[in-house]
C-alpha cells in the first residue's frame, strides 16, 4: 500500500518519537538505579546480594589482581567521586581514606564493612621475636609489625556483620527500597548462618588444630572455628620469610606431623611447596577470597562456593 506524502511524513514522526520514548525509557530505569561501587570482590558479592536489582554495582579491582598492592586510577577515582554509595573493607585498601577526601561527594554514602567489628593483631610469633630484638626503635616499624589483620571475610560468622553494614548503606542511600534491602540482607544472611553452622560442626571433631598456610590471611577463621593459623610470612603476600622463620615452620610442622602446606590464589606457591618438599607434605589451595581467577568464574563459583571448598580442604588436612 502507498502512502501519500503527508501520511508518510506522519509515520516517520510517529517512529522517530517512539524510538525516543523507548531510549528515554531505558535511560530512566538506569537513572532510577543507585550507582554504587565496591573495592574489591568480597566487597562487590556482598553488595550485589543485598542490592538485587535496585543498583549497578561496580568493582574496582579486576579479577586476578592482588589487593594490597592495587592503587586506583584517575579514572576509579572519578567513579569513586560519581558514586551514590562506595563500600570497602578497610585496612586492605591503603588507598581509600586519602582517596575518600580527594573525591569529596557530600551525597554519596560511604561504607567501611569492618567498622564496629573486633579486629585482631596481624603479628604472628615471628614478629614479635623480632620486634623485641630490636626494641622496638621505630615507631613504624612497630606499627607495621602489630597491623591490624583485615581479612574479616573469611569468618562466615563475621561476614554477617559485613553484610548488616552494607544493607544500612544501602538504606541510608536509597531509603524508600529500605524494605527490599532488609530482605534480601536478611536471605543471604540466613546462607551465611548455614556456612556458618557447618563451619562449626565440620571443624569441632578435627583431629588436628593446627593449619600452615603461606599467608596470614586466615586469624580471624581460625579464631572462630578453634583453630591455629601458622603462616609461613605475614598479612601481606608478597612479605618474604626469614630463614629463621622457615626454619621454625618447618620444625613445626616435623613436631605436629603436619601433612598439607596450604598456599592461596593470586600468590606464587614457591615457599609453601619448598616447606612442602622439605617435610615430605603435600601443598594445597586454602582461597583468601581476595578476588576470582578466571577458573573460579568459569566454574561460576561465588563467596559461599569458594568458602564451601575451603572448608573440604581444611577438613581434608586436619584430619589426616
Amino acid at each position: 500500500m502507498k502512502l501519500g506524502k503527508g501520511m508518510a511524513g506522519v509515520a516517520i514522526a510517529a517512529l522517530v518519537l517512539s524510538g525516543c520514548g523507548n531510549s528515554n525509557g531505558n535511560d530512566a530505569g538506569k537513572a532510577d538505579k543507585l550507582k554504587v561501587v565496591a573495592s574489591f570482590y568480597p566487597m562487590v558479592e556482598f553488595t550485589k546480594q543485598v542490592a538485587g536489582d535496585r543498583a549497578e554495582v561496580v568493582g574496582l579491582i579486576p579479577s586476578g589482581v592482588e589487593p594490597h598492592d592495587w592503587e586506583p586510577s584517575p579514572k576509579d577515582v572519578a567513579a569513586i567521586q560519581e558514586a551514590d554509595l562506595f563500600v570497602y573493607n578497610g585496612l586492605v585498601e591503603g588507598w581509600a581514606e586519602k582517596t575518600l577526601e580527594s573525591a569529596k561527594n557530600d551525597n554519596r554514602v560511604d561504607v567501611r564493612a569492618t567498622d564496629g567489628i573486633e579486629l585482631i593483631e596481624g603479628t604472628d610469633e615471628h614478629e614479635e621475636e623480632e620486634h623485641e630484638e630490636e626494641g622496638h626503635e621505630e615507631e613504624g616499624h612497630e606499627e607495621e609489625g602489630h597491623a591490624l589483620d583485615p581479612h574479616v571475610w573469611l569468618s562466615p560468622a563475621l561476614a554477617q556483620q559485613e553484610v548488616r553494614h552494607i544493607q544500612a548503606g544501602l538504606e541510608k542511600a536509597d531509603p524508600d527500597n529500605k524494605e527490599e534491602y532488609k530482605k534480601n540482607a536478611d536471605a543471604y544472611i540466613e546462607k551465611l548462618q548455614a556456612l556458618d553452622e557447618k563451619f562449626k560442626n565440620d571443624l569441632s571433631g578435627a583431629k588436628q588444630k593446627e593449619f600452615v598456610t603461606q599467608h596470614a590471611a586466615f586469624g580471624y577463621l581460625a579464631k572462630d572455628y578453634g583453630l591455629t593459623q601458622v603462616p609461613i610470612s605475614g598479612l601481606s603476600p608478597e612479605q618474604e620469610p626469614s630463614p629463621e622463620q622457615m626454619a621454625e615452620v618447618v620444625a613445626f610442622a616435623n613436631e605436629h606431623e603436619v601433612k598439607t602446606i596450604f598456599f592461596e590464589t593470586l600468590v606464587d606457591p614457591k615457599i609453601a611447596q619448598t616447606i612442602a618438599d622439605e617435610i615430605g607434605a603435600k601443598t594445597d589451595v586454602l582461597n583468601p577470597l581476595e578476588g576470582l581467577t578466571d577458573e573460579d568464574i568459569s566454574k561460576g563459583l561465588d563467596y559461599i562456593g569458594i568458602m564451601e571448598n575451603n572448608l573440604a580442604g581444611l577438613v581434608k588436612a586436619l584430619n589426616e
